[in-house]
């Protein structure tokens, strides 16, 4: 009987291969320790010893200074607070990144499309605006830019504009409305984007089975990393309604595809944390009942 031509790759395996991948591009160590602290942290009270986080970013091969170096500049920025008891130093969310966390967790994980209601809503803005400050805030709030001075989105957004701009109604026929969001959006390179995605993370989803566990720190770097690429795509999704995106569109496929492997993830990764993610108390906190509910729509 003649073997197979191509072995099912093992999780380990399967998880080297990204790990390839990913150290191939630029990377920023504080970038995933925000993505650690939004993904797994925030469920358990958004604190925990500096101890787990080295332990973990061992696991990635990070050298121990790269990790307090990053971490000492999240603290000087605002992001998080320092608390030493003894020797032992505990980092948790400030105040400053509370409501940014809590806006990037919806969408990350609860992120659904817009209706389309089949108009669009302009914000012209006037001489004297302001205008970066005025467009990131539009930009966080999905809106897409059609030239420097005027922003567009599916009616039904309502940013607060202010006094320094003029708001409009559109309404368009659909190839009109597909050629706007074209334009207002970059939405070649985020399809790109999404299937790279799609690529680096299916062969892990195919080899993670019952029959294949991972351990508990390999399913928690391979949870970790598959929300690190995802939220950076995600976050910079309008989530346009379907109508206005292409025919083939690969957004729903990465965001199926990452609810899938997170939940086959998550039992082995928590494991890991339940032991190992202390607090001030000396023990780990208890995760949130939330925790397993997210993607739960997708």
């Amino acid at each position: 009987m003649k073997a197979s031509s191509r072995t099912k790759a093992s999780p380990h395996a399967a998880l080297a291969r990204i790990l390839a991948h990913l150290r191939s591009k630029p990377s920023r160590t504080w970038s995933l320790i925000i993505t650690f602290y939004g993904d797994a942290i925030v469920p358990r009270s958004g604190s925990v010893w500096l101890g787990t986080l080295l332990e973990f970013f061992k696991a990635l091969d990070v050298e121990e200074g790269v990790v307090r170096t990053a971490m000492s500049r999240l603290a000087a920025d605002g992001w998080l607070e320092r608390t030493k008891i003894g020797r032992n130093s505990f980092y948790h969310i400030a105040d400053k990144g509370r409501e940014t966390f809590r806006t990037a967790t919806e969408h990350i994980y609860h992120a659904k499309p817009d209706a389309w209601r089949g108009r669009f809503e302009l914000i012209l803005l006037t001489a004297d605006a302001e205008r970066e400050p005025m467009r990131n805030r539009l930009e966080a709030q999905g809106y897409g830019q059609l030239n420097p001075g005027l922003f567009i989105a599916p009616a039904g957004r309502m940013a607060a504009s202010g006094d320094h701009a003029v708001r409009l109604d559109a309404t368009t026929d659909d190839l009109s409305s597909r050629r706007l969001a074209a334009m207002a959006w970059p939405l070649g390179p985020m399809a790109d984007a999404y299937r790279v995605f799609i690529e680096t993370f299916s062969g892990l989803d195919k080899a993670v089975t019952p029959k294949t566990a991972m351990s508990d720190i390999d399913a928690l770097v391979a949870r970790i990393l598959l929300i690190h690429e995802y939220r950076r795509i995600i976050l910079r999704d309008p989530l346009l309604p379907m109508a206005l995106l292409p025919e083939d569109w690969p957004g729903a496929t990465a965001r199926r595809l990452c609810a899938g492997l997170y939940h086959k993830l998550l039992p082995a990764s928590e494991r890991w944390l339940d032991a190992k993610a202390l607090t001030e108390t000396g023990a780990p906190a208890k995760s949130a009942a939330s925790l397993h509910r997210r993607f739960q729509a997708s």
